[in-house]
C-alpha cells in the first residue's frame, strides 16, 4: 500500500470544490493551502471561504457543505 501524498490530496480536494461547488481559488491561494494547510477541518473551510472573499456566517449551509467535503476527502 502506497502512502498518501498530502499535497496531492489537497490538490484533488480543491479541484473537487471548484468543479462541484464553484470554489475555484486563485493559483496562489491553492498553492498556499497545499504548502501550509490549516490544522483542522473548520479552519480549512474558513480558509477556502476567505480565499473566495466570502463570509462563512452569511453562507452557513454552503460552509457546512464545503466542510463536509473537506472532512470526507482528508479523513475519509
Amino acid at each position: 500500500m502506497t502512502p498518501r501524498d498530502p499535497k496531492a490530496e489537497i490538490r484533488e480536494l480543491l479541484y473537487e470544490l471548484c468543479v462541484d461547488l464553484g470554489f475555484c481559488l486563485p493559483s496562489h491561494e491553492r498553492q498556499r493551502l497545499q504548502e501550509a494547510p490549516p490544522a483542522d477541518v473548520d479552519g480549512f473551510a474558513d480558509a477556502v471561504f476567505a480565499a473566495e472573499g466570502m463570509n462563512p456566517g452569511q453562507h452557513t449551509q454552503l460552509w457546512y457543505e464545503v466542510r463536509e467535503r473537506i472532512d470526507r476527502r482528508l479523513h475519509g
